[in-house]
């Protein structure tokens, strides 16, 4: 049991670092509330439960070719660099959205996550380090339930700090004035611009290599 909470661990930790889909969480729960902070995040989680399917299977190989990667940065480029820059054009409007406007559909706030969970070549490799080692492991000392049971352990991790994120966003929605919550968008949109120029210059990198 030890064990399975320190796979509860390793999935907090995972998703703890400040990252864009963090600063999308963030985001989201400041001009939308909870429930589409949370499914930002549980479009990424669902993203990263097709990587460690493909790395359970062995066709994780496939992603880990120089045209995927360089593919998979640009994508990654566009993706985060569009929605910063949503994020920091909507934030003016964060008044009216406290007023009851709503602009965002469940929808697109987990396609947002999930989008920048798959093309994000970070998280690939990632998770071929991590998940890839628990396989490894567990493959030669236990059975496939066991590697079943700290995936669950993972993931529940990941789902912790997942409600977590966006519950201190729906927090800091409703005790926060309109000024600071604007504030705190434009800067998660420029935390997102910034990974994005990071996924395209590494994209430039990989094409002139």
């Amino acid at each position: 049991m030890s064990i399975f909470f320190s796979y509860i661990l390793l999935g907090l930790s995972l998703s703890a670092p400040m990252g864009p889909i963090n600063a999308a969480q963030l985001d989201r729960g400041i001009r939308f509330g909870f429930m589409n902070a949370w499914l930002v995040g549980f479009g990424a989680m669902v993203a990263d439960g097709i990587f460690m399917l493909m790395i359970y299977f062995g066709i994780s190989h496939v992603i880990d070719t120089a045209f995927m990667r360089s593919f998979l940065w640009l994508f990654g480029c566009f993706v985060l660099t569009y929605t910063g820059i949503e994020s920091i054009k909507n934030a003016a409007s964060l008044v009216e959205v406290r007023k009851g406007e709503r602009k965002e559909t469940n929808r697109k706030s987990f396609r947002t996550g999930f989008l920048m969970a798959i093309s994000n070549p970070l998280n690939i490799l990632f998770w071929l380090g991590i998940y890839g080692s628990i396989l490894a492991k567990t493959s030669t000392s236990y059975g496939t339930s066991q590697l079943f049971v700290y995936s669950l352990g993972i993931f529940i991790g990941i789902t912790v700090w997942d409600l977590t994120m966006a519950g201190v966003a729906t927090g800091a929605r409703k005790w926060m004035s309109p000024k600071v919550l604007s504030r705190i968008s434009i800067l998660s949109g420029v935390i997102l611009i910034g990974f994005g120029v990071y996924f395209g210059r590494e994209a430039i990198r990989l094409l002139i290599g």
